[in-house]
């Protein structure tokens, strides 16, 4: 996995408080510590804090004089040796008293979708974005908001139906088709992208094909938008037009990454066809490991795709709502036997840690049965309980997340009732005064997770409900210059991308020409790895579709016990 650094972040957190947070890495030693220090004004560099941070990886500066600029970086200590410094961030003069950090971007278009990689190889995330113009873009920054490279779709992305769109089309309805991650482990990401004829790189060349109806999928260089290998897409389905993709990263052997495509196209104004294959690419060739195909399957599938190790064998597989697929492209089960449908939402998580393994949560659309939700063994498939009720409903919307520290594990709700998952007891009779089942996210100091709906970001209190729309209110967006996402009421992402182990979420302003990034400003006595570092969380972060919660392969809620170490290495480690 990525050999990331420190990520040091610092934000205004109340009157002269700073609150600067860095990442525990995954593999550092036990017992390791941290100083934390301050240039002034562009002078030396002096030691904040008395003894070295341990036990967590934030520290709150209460003396910066904050008419100038501030930089901070950290510093390691293992076995009382201070190591070598971490890259700095700089809080600038007069800096606004927010929770938030501002990349300028330069004028474009609205934004659907942000990625982030180490496009440079400095071991901190930059930024790929899309532009939802006509023909769409591609654009890249460097994370202090330097643009490297612009991506032009061309003309086949004019056509932005979300269900029979172009064929150089990307990320309309729950398809993205474009994906951001160190796919050669040389320590410097690439981006996968679905193209077609007229597709013009980063570099000004200009891909042609026989026709506009063949799709491609190419691998671009982060640090240049150049091309470094196109390979076809299969073409069983051409006949009924272009494949929308939705596009992941998994470990299918353990051991290095692959692109997982999941695709569709329309028969005639009927079914689907389905289609998902694997790619390796090796920084020289893209090549595709297998290819399967529903045909007259009876699979399931949904608005996103999962990606993860749902038996802990070390190999990662592909989860749809309602079938999964081993790492070879074998199917290893179906929920269809079992009434299971089309959805548009469900989580994979350990969200009952008395249990063995990992559990999944989902919702259906229009069930003929009744079913508007269950929860099943994700190793498996085998359900252990699902709900009904008379006539059918379309469940949009569904989450997993501990918000009630009263029972153990996390809560499942979607407009029935918030239940908690592990006993099926449940814990919120009054649909009303049950939270919007949109996002969650850690952000304060405990260990439940907040939630993120139409920019709202609030913390429900289950002993003091509240109906939706009214939960305790931790910010609003909009009073920061943020806009929703092209498309949506979404954030572009969210993902632990700065700082200690809790989350941010990215949005732009209403100008798109800034990324405003949410990161907490509140202080937390709990130290974890960065979530980065975790192989669930991290392939979570590559997929995209209908924007939905990233979860760890571990139990993170009240009443958790320390995470095991995960069972990585670094590139070029």
């Amino acid at each position: 996995m990525e050999d990331l650094g420190r990520g040091v972040v610092a934000v205004r957190a109340g009157g002269t408080d700073v609150l600067v947070s860095w990442r525990l890495l995954a593999l550092d030693p036990t017992g390791i510590g941290f100083n934390v220090y301050r240039s002034a004004d562009g002078g030396a560099y002096r030691k904040i804090n008395d003894e070295p941070v341990t036990g967590k990886s934030n520290l709150m500066d209460g003396e910066a004089d904050l008419a100038v600029d501030n930089s901070y970086r950290i510093r390691p200590v293992v076995d009382g040796r201070e190591q070598v410094p971490s890259a700095a961030f700089t809080l600038s003069a007069g800096a606004a008293d927010e929770p938030v950090v501002r990349v300028p971007l330069e004028s474009g278009g609205p934004v659907k979708f942000v990625w982030v990689g180490d496009l440079d190889g400095d071991g901190e995330y930059d930024y790929v974005l899309d532009r939802q113009t006509s023909p769409q873009t591609l654009e890249a920054y460097r994370r202090d908001g330097t643009r490297l490279w612009s991506v032009n779709m061309g003309p086949n992305s004019v056509n932005q139906n979300n269900i029979e769109g172009g064929s150089a089309t990307v990320d309309v309805g729950n398809w993205d088709g474009v994906t951001v991650y160190d796919f050669d482990s040389d320590g410097i990401a690439e981006i996968a992208v679905r193209i077609a004829d007229g597709v013009t790189f980063g570099d000004g060349e200009t891909f042609t094909a026989e026709d506009d109806a063949h799709q491609f999928i190419t691998m671009l260089d982060g640090r240049t938008g150049a091309a470094r290998a196109i390979a076809p897409v299969p073409d069983d389905y051409i006949a009924d037009g272009p494949m929308y993709a939705r596009f992941g990263v998994g470990y299918l052997d353990g051991v290095r990454p692959s692109l997982v495509a999941f695709m569709k196209n329309r028969i005639g104004s009927g079914d689907f066809n389905c289609m998902i294959t694997a790619w390796r690419f090796d920084g020289k060739g893209l090549n595709r490991q297998w290819t399967w195909k529903r045909g007259d399957t009876n699979a399931p599938d949904g608005h996103n795709t999962r990606i993860v190790d749902i038996d802990g064998n070390g190999t990662d597989e592909i989860a749809e709502i309602g079938f999964v697929l081993d790492g070879d492209g074998s199917l290893r089960y179906s929920m269809a036997s079992q009434g299971i449908v089309h959805g548009d939402r469900f989580q994979i998580a350990d969200i009952d840690p008395t249990r063995p393994g990992l559990e999944g949560y989902g919702v259906q659309q229009s069930n003929p049965s009744g079913l508007r939700e269950y929860y099943y063994d994700a190793a498996t498939g085998k359900l252990i309980w699902q709900h009904t009720e008379e006539g059918t409903a379309d469940v949009g919307r569904g989450e997993a997340a501990d918000v009630d520290p009263r029972y153990p594990g996390m809560e499942v709700w979607s407009f029935s009732g918030v239940y908690n998952a592990s006993t099926n007891t449940l814990t919120q009779t009054e649909p009303a005064l049950s939270p919007w089942p949109q996002l969650s996210l850690w952000w304060d100091d405990d260990l439940g997770r907040e939630l993120l709906n139409n920019g709202k970001l609030e913390k429900w209190d289950p002993e003091n409900p509240t109906t939706s729309g009214r939960l305790p209110r931790i910010l609003s967006t909009w009073n920061h210059g943020a806009v929703d996402a092209s498309q949506g009421v979404n954030p572009t992402m969210v993902g632990d991308i700065l700082g200690d182990w809790r989350e941010e979420a990215v949005y732009t302003n209403a100008d798109y020409d800034e990324l405003i990034i949410f990161t907490t400003n509140r202080p937390t006595g709990t130290g974890l790895y960065t979530l980065a570092h975790n192989p669930e969380y991290r392939n979570s972060m590559t997929v995209k579709g209908y924007l939905q919660d990233t979860h760890v392969d571990y139990y993170l809620g009240h009443g958790m016990t320390r995470p095991p170490r995960p069972n990585i290495t670094y590139v070029g480690g």
